[in-house]
């Protein structure tokens, strides 16, 4: 069975690599609501949360250590999404509690990863 094509991750439904590109390309024209948008759409599917909680999320909305969901196992989940969604590489360096710490924070570093 092909688990891998062109060793994207068939989880995403990517069949080609061209579709990866394609995909962080889009991403790369992403602007800052935009972004924020797709974080709303990590934290929902990451989280098992519903949207209208999601949606209330605003930059001082606490992350880690204040919502029970957000635990370490779904920190590596959330940054593969990040990764994967955005098309941005992600700094073992970078994670740590302050990136985690608000939603405003974590937005704001994957604003900066995005539009460059």
């Amino acid at each position: 069975a092909d688990h891998q094509a062109c060793g994207v991750r068939q989880k995403h439904g990517y069949r080609r690599l061209s579709d990866a590109a394609a995909l962080a390309s889009s991403a790369a024209m992403m602007d800052a609501q935009a972004v924020s948008d797709v974080m709303r759409a990590i934290l929902r599917d990451i989280l098992s949360i519903d949207a209208k909680r999601a949606d209330a999320f605003n930059a001082d909305t606490m992350l880690f250590g204040a919502l029970p969901e957000l635990d370490s196992m779904a920190v590596a989940g959330l940054l593969t999404e990040m990764e994967d969604r955005l098309g941005i590489i992600i700094d073992d360096d970078d994670v740590d509690g302050d990136l985690l710490a608000t939603f405003g924070s974590l937005t704001d570093y994957a604003v900066r990863k995005v539009i460059r």
